[in-house]
């Protein structure tokens, strides 16, 4: 189901335009990342964190040892700020003045609380595995007791969020038109390489298949 997820604090105040606000368009956007940038202040100090994550339904999913003292802090149920960030091109202007990026960029706002029970703690760490390498969860051994015992497991809601998003060519001003430098966008992806297996694999282990990786 579409929701619109804009609150005041999320909205977008420089070229609004770009602003979106619906899941449609911001969970794609969320599932299609790896890497996300957790803020959060401790005792009047901010401190940005990147950690890897998932989305299951409405939630983002965190984790990180139970020995962190950022993980414990962030595990009491305080704000904190998750940003995405694809950059999908580099726009050159015929000045400098104009050059920009094409990107995507989602900004999540809310609270960070722990996952008590070890079966969601199981169900949600599968889930990350699966969002980092499709899959990944059932060609590998599952976490132990005490591996599940030495990890926080965090879950945001994801109720107050936004797209900021540019795409296209340059924007250049009328004046620079006719000036003799090339203008364009560079585009940018990410691309697997063939996987390398690890020197000490036992013979025999046939390789999975990463087909679902793009």
């Amino acid at each position: 189901m579409n929701k619109v997820l804009q609150t005041q604090r999320v909205s977008v105040n420089r070229l609004k335009d770009r602003g979106v606000y619906d899941t449609d368009t911001i969970y794609p956007v969320l599932d299609e990342g790896k890497v996300c940038h957790v803020g959060f202040v401790v005792d009047g100090q901010p401190y940005v964190i990147p950690m890897a994550y998932a989305r299951i339904d409405d939630k983002l999913i965190l984790h990180g040892s139970v020995l962190s003292r950022l993980m414990n802090k962030l595990a009491t149920s305080m704000d904190v700020c998750v940003t995405v960030t694809h950059v999908d091109g580099m726009v050159l202007a015929r000045s400098a003045f104009h050059h920009s990026m094409n990107y995507r960029s989602v900004v999540v706002l809310g609270k960070a609380k722990a996952i008590i029970k070890e079966a969601d703690k199981a169900m949600a760490l599968d889930a990350l595995v699966d969002h980092l390498i499709p899959g990944r969860s059932k060609t590998s051994r599952a976490g132990t007791k005490q591996e599940l015992k030495a990890t926080h497991v965090l879950e945001m809601e994801i109720a107050e969020a936004s797209l900021k998003q540019r795409s296209g060519p340059p924007k250049d001003d009328k004046e620079d038109m006719q000036l003799d430098y090339w203008a364009g966008v560079i585009p940018m992806r990410t691309v697997y390489d063939q996987p390398e297996a690890a020197a000490d694999l036992r013979q025999g282990i046939c390789q999975p298949d990463f087909s679902g990786l793009s």
